[in-house]
């Protein structure tokens, strides 16, 4: 049910709340890792919960693509997403995005946006962490979603379009570019979960009033909700994350 993304190439504002204290996520559990030993395809997989156990059907997964400059400082805040929001029996993965260039412009290139000097595409990116995870932990195939916001949003949308393992897509405050994306056919019966501030003077309300028509159109399956007070995590957003996981979770 519809519940009534600067414009240029990314979103690269992003409001997360990093604060400086990690005390309240210190029992949450992570590690470093590189996807295929490949030194450029770092990420940190946080989880399971302490004291979970696996499910029957595999963990859920939860590829966390930061929005901003989509670097290592967003660990804290993803851990905080982990332990507030996220449905019980997954884990998370949040890849660290690569600065192939010193000026790069776009956080997240992918297939259709590109930047010099890269070696691979953030879907390409993606589909390495989901498998460098499989290798130590059973996933559940039916619940493989990614979250993004601002600069990362493009490439998940990318992603969901291209992507044979990721089969629901939670995106907050960003753009949407269709002329920047494969066949937007691919999104037939692929779940997406938009958050959007009609406020947003960063990434335009419009945008995202696009996506789900354009989506939808192509036989998608979508919600959105809205929030007040313009570009960023406002509100009880943690209530928010959990509630667009848990929609993303369902089959209908």
């Amino acid at each position: 049910m519809f519940q009534r993304l600067m414009t240029g190439l990314v979103c690269l504002i992003v409001a997360a709340p990093l604060l400086h204290s990690q005390d309240d996520v210190a029992d949450v559990k992570s590690q470093e890792r590189k996807a295929g030993n490949d030194e450029k395809k770092k990420y940190v997989l946080i989880g399971p919960a302490a004291g979970s156990r696996q499910p029957a059907n595999g963990y859920g997964l939860i590829v966390v693509m930061p929005g901003g400059g989509g670097d290592a400082a967003f660990v804290p805040f993803v851990k905080r997403i982990f332990k507030n929001s996220i449905p019980a029996g997954y884990v998370v993965a949040q890849p660290i995005a690569v600065k192939w260039t010193p000026n790069q412009n776009i956080v997240w290139p992918t297939t259709k946006s590109k930047v010099n000097g890269m070696k691979f595409t953030t879907e390409e990116f993606v589909e390495a962490v989901i498998s460098d995870v499989a290798s130590s932990y059973k996933i559940n195939p039916d619940k493989v979603l990614t979250l993004s916001w601002s600069s990362s949003g493009p490439a998940a949308y990318a992603i969901s379009l291209t992507s044979k393992q990721v089969k629901g897509s939670f995106i907050a405050m960003s753009v949407f570019k269709p002329d920047q994306l494969p066949d937007l056919k691919q999104a037939k019966n692929h779940r997406y979960f938009l958050y959007h501030s009609p406020d947003d003077r960063v990434c335009p309300f419009r945008m995202a009033e696009q996506a789900v028509k354009d989506l939808e159109k192509n036989g998608a399956k979508i919600s959105m909700i809205t929030y007040q007070g313009g570009h960023g995590w406002k509100g009880n957003m943690y209530q928010s994350l959990r509630e667009g996981f848990q929609w993303l979770e369902k089959k209908e």
